[in-house]
């Protein structure tokens, strides 16, 4: 199953259950997608070698943490230089608050998701980055007040509707 093959429906569906549960047994996936054991379990790990499967992690409930801010924060660049770009990914990317980087189109070049213990935790981050970065032209940051829910799980079955 290389990245270049399409997924079939049980595919599509072993992904979907593992969103939704990745501590999951075997034998519990294999019920669920209408496979015995041994081919569920050979498919999955054709799925993790093929790559659409990169890892499994806990997810944390940060209002049990403490106190936290999320910023969201739009990036202008002065150029756009390839070596600009990856310089300032490079300095994102070794920020532990920075959760999220996107390169996008529109009005500024990233959009970038911090969570910090609060703001002035977010403004030495920022501040810092500037220093260290001379690539950055401006950036506007906005203030997450409340995030009514988020979804974690990809929308499986309408993004690979034809597998159905």
């Amino acid at each position: 199953m290389s990245n270049s093959q399409k997924l079939d429906r049980i595919d599509v569906r072993i992904l979907a259950e593992l969103q939704r549960n990745g501590r999951i047994t075997n034998v519990e996936l294999a019920d669920l997608v209408h496979l015995s054991p041994s081919p569920c379990l050979t498919r999955v790990k054709k799925l993790q070698k093929s790559g659409y499967i990169t890892g499994y992690s806990a997810l944390i409930n940060v209002a049990k943490l403490g106190e936290t801010l999320t910023v969201f924060t739009e990036f202008t660049l002065k150029n756009h230089r390839q070596i600009d770009f990856a310089r300032f990914q490079e300095a994102l990317e070794k920020i532990d608050n920075c959760v999220e980087c996107h390169l996008i189109s529109g009005g500024y070049d990233y959009l970038a998701k911090f969570v910090t213990s609060g703001i002035s935790d977010y403004q030495e981050i920022i501040e810092d980055l500037i220093d260290r970065s001379e690539v950055i032209d401006k950036y506007f940051s906005f203030v997450v007040m409340k995030t009514p829910f988020v979804k974690r799980q990809l929308p499986l079955t309408r993004l690979f509707a034809d597998t159905q």
